[in-house]
């Protein structure tokens, strides 16, 4: 049976989680038996002292049980990340072969353990990011340190996710006629696909101003690029039934539908339409809500890709939140909004959550200020639409969107919480309702 390229695609893409998880269950398992073996021996050297230090009397050493032993406290402290969290990506529980570090204690424990990794099957992991422009002020960092070199701090964050979306702010062609009448027109090599998809990226939203830079040529060779990469896309077409269909994607049993929108199209040609190439626009949202309850209909949790509001602003246009709970009533799980170019704030309706803009994720090499400011949004969801929402904050430097640490990470944090909807952002990125 012949595999297509985005099948194979998420194979390689879980071998290398595999791979990355078993080099850390080894080495935390390493580490755990020197510290056994160095506790035996200090043990064998000076058993009266050992006692002394433990507290155990003569008669009682025999009858301690075995998880009160500071040996055992170690082995199960080296699964934990320095603030005592065991729920990493790289060393929980959610393995797809089923392996996972399991605590040293009893049967009990064991069977937490396993009733752990059910509960982890039974939830899928979906992450963001807001505009990739790889090309114009990127390209000369690119030429001299590789495509490859723009994932690498955030790597982690980008490959461990079940599924990985984002909105390529750039048509991907050779060829092409630059469009006329608007301030910015961008053009990338299909060179940047490679390392986008090998970094972790399953889909892309091509409904906004840029899909059309160059002309209907520009994107068809786009969806076409796309395609050869492995690289899923939504929000465009050769015409209306393919831009407002949904891409749905399956993992742990789940399928979700991804719909992409753009609620900002420079000229009405660029609207896909029966026999016109487009993008699927949010104006007349008939089409959109349509769409929407439809992939409702196929998946059990729908995301909506939308592009919309005003650009370098934090403060929110009206259509946004109109717009944001019109999709959640259509059936929408996850609302997640771009364009603005700089971090917008949450807000959960009806249970469901709306990000209005992850700002820019790669998009220019000196980045002031707040159109620097990024993060990859990382959602855990139920196969009935529940999601769990951490933000993790990051700060692009020469291209690369960087994680940042304690009092920078708190400031995005605690900024995008005074711009939010009835939701705050604690200090480890998880969101809440207040």
């Amino acid at each position: 049976m012949q595999i297509s390229r985005s099948e194979s695609h998420q194979l390689g893409k879980l071998k290398r989680q595999k791979r990355l998880r078993r080099v850390i269950i080894l080495n935390v398992t390493l580490f755990g038996i020197i510290i056994v073996v160095l506790v035996a021996w200090l043990a064998a050297e000076n058993s009266d002292k050992w006692k002394a230090v433990l507290g155990f009397s003569d008669s009682s050493t025999h009858n301690q049980t075995q998880v009160d032993s500071p040996g055992n406290k170690q082995i199960e402290e080296e699964g934990k990340l320095p603030d005592g969290n065991t729920d990493s990506p790289v060393a929980g529980s959610n393995n797809e072969d089923g392996s996972g570090l399991m605590s040293e204690g009893g049967d009990d424990e064991q069977a937490g353990g396993q009733g752990d990794i059910a509960a982890a099957e039974e939830r899928v992991s979906l992450s963001f990011v807001g505009d990739l422009l790889v090309a114009d002020y990127v390209s000369g960092i690119t030429e001299k340190e590789g495509y490859p070199f723009l994932y690498q701090p955030s790597l982690l964050y980008l490959s461990e996710p079940d599924i990985m979306a984002g909105n390529l702010e750039f048509p991907v062609t050779t060829r092409g006629v630059p469009v006329e009448g608007t301030p910015y027109v961008f053009k990338g090599s299909p060179e940047v696909l490679p390392a986008m998809r090998d970094a972790g990226f399953d889909i892309m939203s091509l409904a906004n101003n840029h899909a059309l830079d160059q002309g209907v040529d520009g994107l068809l060779d786009t969806m076409k690029h796309l395609d050869a990469a492995g690289i899923a896309h939504v929000g465009a077409g050769n015409n209306d039934k393919e831009a407002f269909a949904p891409v749905i994607k399956e993992a742990h049993g789940i399928k979700v539908a991804y719909v992409g929108l753009s609620r900002v199209v420079p000229f009405t040609t660029w609207k896909a339409d029966k026999y016109v190439a487009g993008v699927a626009e949010s104006y007349d949202t008939r089409r959109a809500l349509e769409a929407i309850t439809k992939a409702k209909s196929e998946a059990d949790i729908v995301v909506v890709m939308v592009h919309w509001g005003k650009e370098r602003v934090t403060e929110l246009e009206k259509h946004q939140t109109d717009l944001g709970k019109q999709y959640i009533d259509a059936g929408a799980d996850l609302v997640i909004g771009s364009h603005p170019h700089v971090l917008q704030g949450f807000e959960k309706y009806k249970d469901k959550w709306i990000a209005y803009s992850l700002g820019n994720f790669i998009f220019s090499s000196y980045p002031k200020e707040t159109a620097g400011e990024t993060g990859v949004l990382d959602a855990q969801c139920t196969k009935d639409g529940e999601c769990e929402l951490t933000f993790h904050p990051m700060f692009t430097v020469q291209a690369q969107p960087t994680p940042l640490e304690g009092e920078q990470a708190k400031n995005v944090l605690d900024r995008l919480t005074s711009i939010s909807v009835g939701v705050t952002l604690n200090e480890d990125g998880k969101l809440t309702t207040e």
